[in-house]
């Protein structure tokens, strides 16, 4: 498995029926579940990631997206907008030539 864990337990089956065995069956599924919805821990020697979004719009809270050639993490307080971009002009300019 990956991950280090440990694999359940799933007791043989019993001739005949028994409470006992059933709740052991249970409790090894509950183990199994909580083990793959955890996460784990993560640790890389060498990691692709194709495809990443350009902003964090949508995005929850740790996850990664590429912002201009840069891996950013998205953060609650640091917000990198879909389309924030902008320009702007003030005034105007002539030119004149002799």
């Amino acid at each position: 498995m990956s991950r280090n864990l440990s694999a359940p337990y799933f007791p043989n089956a019993p001739q005949e029926y028994k409470q006992s065995y059933l709740a052991e069956v249970v409790r090894a599924f509950s183990l199994y579940i909580q083990q793959m919805q955890n996460p784990g821990e993560g640790r890389n020697t060498f990691a692709v990631f194709t495809n990443l979004q350009t902003d964090d719009s949508g995005l929850e809270t740790g996850a990664i997206f590429n912002h201009g050639g840069y891996v950013k993490i998205s953060e609650i307080n640091s917000p990198h907008a879909r389309g924030s971009v902008g320009t702007s002009a003030v005034g105007g300019v002539s030119v004149t030539t002799t």
